[in-house]
């Protein structure tokens, strides 16, 4: 079944990923395929239909969770199983089996991680994809930006990535970044000034730049004087974006990092906050001041997070004025910790809670990235089947 579906799949558009589902799951039937939105707010058809809730509903809840869920159906069994790019949840499979047998299951599966597959090698190429995933508009600067974007959910052993990025619609001058190189993850957070087109453009050099360097190997305060240059030179200092770029081996926990002028990393430890993660802040990226960046080192303990983030979040304000504030961030991400939520639907739902603390609409962007370093919660990211 799996050898026939990967071997038609490599001349099908997108939308015959269904078609050819049908044609050769063997054993299972009445499939349901279901993407989720961009805010992570709704499960969207495939196939067309009516799209639904993330937090209502039987596939919300599959999502959620990432587990199987099973209940009693006419035909048989009926499956909603997350659909799962490395450990990025960018859907739901639903089916309909006969019988709820290991076989069963493991078939299931199987089919589920194929299919995710196919639909992410597909999106990049597909217009119907970046429709179905939108439930409005989108701005020029924000096109520009989100390609950019590595998976916004990534695990390894012993490591967690997860991050979230608003307003999704009109992102501007935000940018989260990570590669793994070896035992070692590079991490870099920026925000341009400005929440307009060459705000995104500003960025997208930032990001460009710092790629560049990283992969020739430049060390931080080298990459972050190149961004520095780059920006400064297509703007002539009337633009700039702040920025941390950091690098943590991730069997040691030794952590590295500059800061260009950006809110200081939070260190979570033992379900608290610690501490700010300070390091004498150098000037933002693209004055080209005469400047030498200090690169500052921390030795992190197992179960240690780290927070990234731009003011944005700290900074959204309600009808009356108040800020979401920093304390008020900290403590949502320890208690969906306490709660037991994973990293990125911690994110989400703190997205929708900032949201809502400035009634749906920010007025600047607001992004996080959230490491977990041996949590040892990165099984928690992949489907759990249930065995006898």
């Amino acid at each position: 079944m799996l050898a026939n579906l990967l071997q038609a799949s490599h001349l099908a558009t997108l939308e015959q990923v269904p078609v050819l589902v049908e044609k050769y799951a063997v054993g299972l039937s009445r499939f349901e395929f279901l993407v989720v939105d961009l805010r992570e707010e709704a499960l969207v058809p495939l196939t067309g239909g009516q799209a639904l809730s993330v937090e209502g509903s039987l596939p919300g809840r599959a999502f959620r969770e990432v587990a199987l869920i099973e209940t009693r159906h006419e035909h048989g069994h009926h499956f909603w199983i997350p659909l799962l790019d490395g450990t990025e949840r960018i859907g739901v499979l639903g089916a309909v089996a006969v019988d709820d047998s290991v076989d069963t299951l493991d078939r299931l599966q199987a089919l589920a991680s194929l299919v995710a597959l196919m639909v992410v090698s597909k999106r990049p190429h597909s217009d119907t994809y970046a429709r179905l995933v939108r439930s409005r508009p989108m701005t020029v600067a924000s096109e520009v930006v989100w390609p950019l974007m590595p998976p916004l959910t990534f695990a390894t052993d012993s490591l967690v990535l997860s991050a979230v990025l608003e307003p999704a619609y009109e992102i501007g001058g935000d940018a989260i970044d990570y590669a793994i190189d070896g035992d070692t993850v590079h991490i870099s957070i920026f925000d341009a000034m400005g929440h307009d087109q060459s705000a995104g453009l500003t960025v997208a050099l930032a990001t460009g730049a710092s790629r560049k360097h990283r992969r020739e190997g430049s060390g931080l305060v080298a990459t972050g004087n190149a961004v520095d240059e780059v920006i400064g030179a297509q703007f002539g200092g009337s633009r700039f974006a702040t920025g941390v770029l950091a690098c943590l081996d991730y069997r040691t926990g030794r952590l590295s990092w500059v800061n260009r002028g950006h809110p200081a990393p939070l260190l979570i430890r033992g379900g608290r906050r610690l501490r700010e993660l300070r390091c004498p802040p150098a000037p933002p990226m693209g004055f080209q001041l005469p400047t030498t960046p200090r690169l500052c080192h921390e030795r992190l303990e197992p179960g240690d997070r780290l927070l990234f983030y731009t003011d944005g979040i700290v900074e959204a304000r309600d009808e009356h004025g108040r800020q979401f504030g920093l304390r008020r961030f900290v403590d949502f991400v320890i208690r969906r910790e306490a709660d037991g939520c994973s990293a990125p639907e911690t994110l989400r739902r703190l997205m929708h809670t900032v949201l809502d603390h400035q009634h749906g609409r920010l007025q600047d962007d607001a992004s996080a990235l959230l490491v977990e370093w041996q949590q040892h919660r990165e099984r928690s990211l992949v489907v759990r089947v249930p065995r006898g």
